[in-house]
Order: C-alpha cells, then sequence, then structure tokens
C-alpha cells in the first residue's frame, strides 16, 4: 500500500457486510458472551450480538487467516497471510480499548492458527505451508521466546495448533500425517515435542479441541471421523462414528460441557455425537439424532457460555445461530460467497435500500441495519450487471447467459425475461428515468436498446461499433435532454457517445487503455473515464478532446467509479482503495481502507450520506460520506 494513501484522511468505516467464512474457527464467541468476533478481508470485526454494533480492529496489510481470543476475553490476536517472500504479521489487540496490543513478526507468507495459553501469558503462532514453523511469544514482553519446526520432513503440512486448558506449558499441533503435543522448556527457552502413537492410523486433522481436564484430545479429520487421543500417554484411544462417518469430512468440532461434542462437517451438517461403549474393553464415538444441514461447509463452531446457544459459520459465509435443546436454527448474518459484480441504489430514491449481484443471486440490502431483506436465486448463472427502474417497480438484470431478466424488488418474483439479448452474455446494463427504455452491452460489443414495458419487452435497435465487450453504460441526466445520450465504455479502447433518438454516433473517444468505468460529470457537459492504464482521463463531450489527465492509481485498474452533485467522485479497484477525490481540482481528499479483494463497484447514495462499495471477495463496506453536509441534505 503506498505511504500516500497512508498519510491520506481516513474514510470512516460504518459497517461490513461480510464473514470470511473460509478460514478454519474463523466464528468467535467472546468471553463476555455479548460479542461475536469474525474478519472481513484485512479487518477484525467485533459484533454485538443484541444490536448489532459492530466495531473494527484495523491493521492488517492483506486477509486475515487465523483468530485466537485469550481464556480471560482480555486479548484477540489475528494473524494474516502476505506475499511470498514477505513475513505475516501476528496482531494482538486489546480487546477494551480496541487498539493495538503489539504486532508480531516471524513467519513467512502466512500465520496458519493461534492459540492463547490458559492464564494469558503466551501466544503459540502456527506457520503455514512456506513456513511450517511453530513459534511461542511472551504476550506481556511482546517478544518470541522460542520456536522450532511444526512437523518432522517427513509428514506434511500443520494445519491447527492448541494450548492445554490447565497449563501454560504444554500445547498441541497436528495436520496431515503430524500429531504431536509440546512442552515449553522456559529457563532453556526451547519447546519440545512427542509425537503421538497412531499405530497404522492416518489422518489429515483439520482441527483439535483439549478437554477442560487435560487428559483428552479431540480431532476431527479430513476422513469424517473423531480420533480421540490420551495426552498423558500420548497414545491413540479411539475413534468414529467408524461406519456412518461425516461426508467431505471434518472441519470444526466443539466441547460441551455434558461431554459431548458438537460437529461440523464439509456437506453442511452440523450434528453431535457422544462417546459410547464399543465392547468392554474399546469406545467409539456414535452421532446422536439431532441433526441440521446449512448452505455450505461449517468452518467454526463457537459455543456462547455453557453451550446453551451457539454459533455456526459455514463456506458460503453465512452465520447461523443454534438453540442447543431443540437443535434448531436460524439465519442470523449472510452475505456474497463469490465475487460482487455491481451494486444499485434507486436513483433519485430513498437511499435504505440498495441491491448487489454476483453468481446465482441478486440479494437486496436494508442500508443501515445491513440485513438481507430479498433473496433472489438463479441457479448456474452470473448476474454481471443490476439497475432499478426510477418508478421502483422492477428490478433489471443483465446474466452470463445472454438473457435480461426484470424482478419484482418486494416478491423476487420474474416479470419478463428478454431470450437472447447478447450473444456473449450481458456485461451492462441501464434504464431511462421515464422506465420506457433498457439500455443494454454485451460481450461481443453491441449496444441495444429495448422498449420496456410492464411484463414485456422488445427490441428498438442495435448499435454495432464497439469491436470488444461494453463494461459500463450511464445516461445523460441533463434537465432538456434528460435519456436523449448515454455513454458506453468498452474493452476495445474507446467510449461512445449515443444519440438515442436517432440510434447513432454522437463522438467516439479513444484512449490506450481498456476502459472500465465513465461518469458525466454534474453539468453533463463532461464525462470522466478509466481503466487499466489506472489513469482518470477527463473529455469534452461535444468534441471528444481529453480536457485533462489524473494519476488514479499507483497500482491496478480502477473498475468503479460514480460522482455526487457536490463535485465529488469516487473510485475504487485493484489496489483495494476507496478514494473521493475534488472533481475541479483533481485531488484525493479520503481513503478509505479495509478491502482485502479488488473493488468492483463504488456507488454513493441518492442523499450522498454513505459510500458502498463491494469487492472481489465478496464483502460490502458502508463508508461515511465525508461531504454530506455539503449538501444541504438533512
Amino acid at each position: 500500500m503506498c505511504e500516500s494513501a497512508m498519510d491520506m484522511p481516513r474514510l470512516e468505516l460504518l459497517a461490513t457486510i461480510g464473514f470470511n467464512g473460509k478460514i478454519s474457527s474463523g466464528l468467535k464467541v467472546h468471553p463476555d458472551k455479548q460479542h461475536l468476533v469474525y474478519s472481513v478481508g484485512n479487518t477484525v470485526v467485533i459484533e454485538d450480538i443484541s444490536t448489532h454494533q459492530q466495531d473494527f480492529l484495523q491493521g492488517h496489510t492483506n486477509d486475515v487467516a487465523c483468530l485466537a481470543i485469550s481464556t480471560s476475553g482480555k486479548y484477540i490476536a489475528s494473524g494474516q497471510v502476505t506475499y511470498m517472500g514477505f513475513k505475516a504479521d501476528i496482531i494482538v489487540w486489546n480487546y477494551e480499548t480496541r487498539d493495538i496490543h503489539c504486532k508480531l513478526s516471524l513467519h513467512k507468507v502466512k500465520v496458519e492458527a493461534l492459540s492463547f495459553s490458559p492464564n494469558d501469558l503466551y501466544l503459540a503462532s502456527l506457520g503455514g505451508q512456506d513456513d511450517g514453523s511453530v513459534v511461542i511469544w511472551n504476550i506481556a514482553n511482546k517478544e518470541a521466546i522460542c520456536g522450532s519446526p511444526a512437523q518432522v520432513t517427513s509428514a506434511g503440512i500443520t494445519f491447527c495448533v492448541a494450548f492445554a486448558k490447565t497449563s501454560d506449558y504444554d500445547f498441541i499441533t497436528a495436520g496431515d500425517n503430524t500429531l504431536r503435543v509440546w512442552s515449553l522448556d522456559l529457563p532453556n527457552r526451547k519447546i519440545r515435542p512427542i509425537d503421538v502413537n497412531m499405530g497404522q492410523l492416518k489422518r489429515i486433522v483439520k482441527c483439535v479441541e483439549v478437554g477442560d481436564d487435560d487428559e483428552f484430545l479431540y480431532c476431527g479429520t479430513t476422513t469424517g471421523d473423531i480420533l480421540g487421543i490420551n495426552i498423558r500417554t500420548r497414545l491413540f484411544q479411539y475413534l468414529g462414528p467408524e461406519k456412518n462417518k461425516f461426508s467431505q469430512g471434518v472441519e470444526s468440532i466443539a466441547l460441551l460441557k455434558s461431554g459431548e461434542i458438537l460437529v461440523g462437517a464439509g456437506d453442511g451438517t452440523v450434528q453431535k455425537i457422544c462417546k459410547c461403549k464399543k465392547n468392554k474393553k474399546d469406545t467409539t464415538f456414535k452421532r446422536d439424532g439431532l441433526s441440521q444441514t446449512l448452505h455450505g461447509g461449517v468452518t467454526s463452531i463457537a459455543l456462547r457460555g455453557q453451550g446453551h446457544q451457539f454459533y455456526a459459520g459455514t463456506k458460503k459465509c453465512d452465520i447461523y445461530r443454534f438453540n442447543l435443546t431443540e437443535f434448531k436454527h436460524d439465519l442470523m448474518t449472510t452475505c456474497h460467497s463469490s465475487p460482487i459484480n455491481d451494486v444499485a441504489f434507486l436513483c433519485g430514491g430513498p437511499s435504505d435500500l440498495f441491491v448487489t449481484c454476483s453468481k446465482e443471486d441478486i440479494r437486496v440490502w436494508e442500508t443501515t441495519a445491513n440485513k438481507e431483506r430479498l433473496r433472489i436465486n438463479v441457479p448456474n448463472m452470473t448476474c454481471n450487471g443490476i439497475t432499478i427502474m426510477a418508478d421502483g417497480k422492477s428490478i433489471i438484470s443483465g446474466w452470463d447467459d445472454g438473457k435480461i431478466r426484470a424482478f419484482g424488488p418486494e416478491t423476487g418474483k420474474l416479470l419478463y425475461k428478454i431470450e437472447d439479448a447478447h450473444n456473449k452474455g450481458v456485461t451492462a446494463i441501464a434504464t431511462t428515468s421515464d422506465c420506457k427504455k433498457i439500455i443494454s452491452g454485451g460481450g461481443e460489443g453491441q449496444v441495444r436498446v429495448w422498449e420496456a414495458k410492464k411484463d414485456s419487452a422488445k427490441l428498438l435497435q442495435a448499435m454495432k461499433e464497439h469491436t470488444a465487450q461494453v463494461n459500463w453504460i450511464i445516461l445523460k441526466k441533463c434537465f432538456r435532454e434528460c435519456d436523449q445520450e448515454c455513454v458506453s465504455a468498452s474493452a476495445d479502447g474507446t467510449c461512445i457517445i449515443w444519440n438515442l433518438n436517432k440510434f447513432v454516433r454522437n463522438q467516439i473517444i479513444f484512449a490506450n487503455t481498456l476502459f472500465h468505468c465513465v461518469c458525466y460529470d454534474t453539468e453533463q457537459i463532461q464525462i470522466i473515464t478509466s481503466g487499466t492504464d489506472r489513469k482518470i482521463g477527463y473529455w469534452d463531450t461535444l468534441d471528444g478532446s481529453q480536457v485533462r489527465e489524473l494519476e488514479g492509481s499507483q497500482s491496478g485498474a480502477i473498475h468503479g467509479m460514480d460522482i455526487t452533485p457536490c463535485k465529488h467522485f469516487v473510485t475504487g479497484g485493484d489496489d483495494k482503495l476507496v478514494k473521493v477525490w475534488t472533481y475541479d481540482e483533481g485531488e484525493v481528499t479520503h481513503v478509505g481502507i479495509g478491502h482485502c479483494g479488488n473493488i468492483t463497484k463504488v456507488k454513493v447514495c441518492p442523499h450522498q450520506r454513505y459510500i458502498v462499495s463491494v469487492s472481489a471477495d465478496g464483502a460490502i463496506l458502508r463508508w461515511k460520506f465525508p461531504f454530506f453536509h455539503d449538501q444541504g441534505v438533512m
């Protein structure tokens, strides 16, 4: 991240809609029983369970890869992933002040897992595949005590680490054909491992839990069974279920005070298992009758209190709340699990709702509540573009199967669809303010104008000048010439200004770039463009000449742009920064740092209260627009 961006005034992050469900044990319940802790991109989110108020811990420069909370709840530790050849940071946060307690750096590329000792004295960190070491840190002194390779050279990757529940000097690591119990020799600054005797059994362990009395260790495996290990003797004792194993492996486990184990499986199953006697000598695990199947593999199970209530996080980035007694669940938090391609508000309407689109679905969100109000599913298809008709009666969407689909915004019912609108997918979509026309752009480069009716649409004209994919279409909103002109930006390096009455080209703009976005200025006499060359260009709409050019980004293309009536505009792209610019001066006033995926679109709400940015990792971030009071809007 460039130093100039770090020195700029920061945008205030108001809320996130997202949850990184792909990391193991990435969802935690704080010991105060009132807050959930999870990550979105490079941000650690602390969310109040009752009020849903969010606090943000920001300090990482890339995706958060693991989380841990100390037994007392005083500290939160988070580790990140970084680029090959660089060290990945561990940040220990003070929970009360929400400040950084210390930053620890030793591991290369990725921090795989973290665990606090029971009395908050030490932190164990495990490096990823490119590092392969386990390190013990002194929390008070903020320094490393010692480290060692996590596994023997013949073993595979180590995936998890866990401290004992009663001792600050014993911990466990487990992974691919490796399971070790370690002892910390503090005077000699050494850690010494003893490998667990597994006999002929070979397993890949993905999650571990230590019993409250430190007698047994329980391991979830990719085979779909649970291993029981005697920690004192370092011997494998039993496994189960033997026949009815969990499909797609055991991704997460949690121990209940009753001795039962909650299991989250790769196929979305959440179920209790309990110990039972196999015969007079042997013990095994058997499934309890209560079971639920969630959407996506269950990567996290977090107990609240004694476990009367618990939370499950899935790979599809959903968080579910369970009642243990009835073993019933409800969806608490949801978000996109694949790249978000577009975001839209009702133009000129209220700012309390917005719409996003991604692979297989369109979602309508409540802006301030950060909740999903409606989900529209179209299986096996990807929605590339979305807009809302000015009367608010339909959501118009363009899909990769070449169809344009119109949905009801309240029911999600399909109102009509245009078959074969474009033969290489619909890549851009826009509508006129009188709700009578739809303008679409396709992967083949055509811009088509459709006459929209209540339950159907027909083709008026196809305009064929672009030779590559159309990425953006925007209409002119000038009072006298409203909806009579539009601009299309294409990957062929041209932007074309179209006359929508005669369906001919008014002007064309050439540049040595693949255009990704275009906007009219507030007076509708200039347009601003950007794309893969990282430049922001100002162009005159009358003669197509370039007025000025700005350096929009120091790294990567710009994918999203939106302009406000107060002569400010917002950009976002591959540099993962949301930037607010002054239009006349061409200077950056504020920078928003929070995304870890490439930003795909940014949008300022109609009342200029918020900026909503969406990214390729499925995250939605809502920022406070810094010049809201300049609008005279309250």
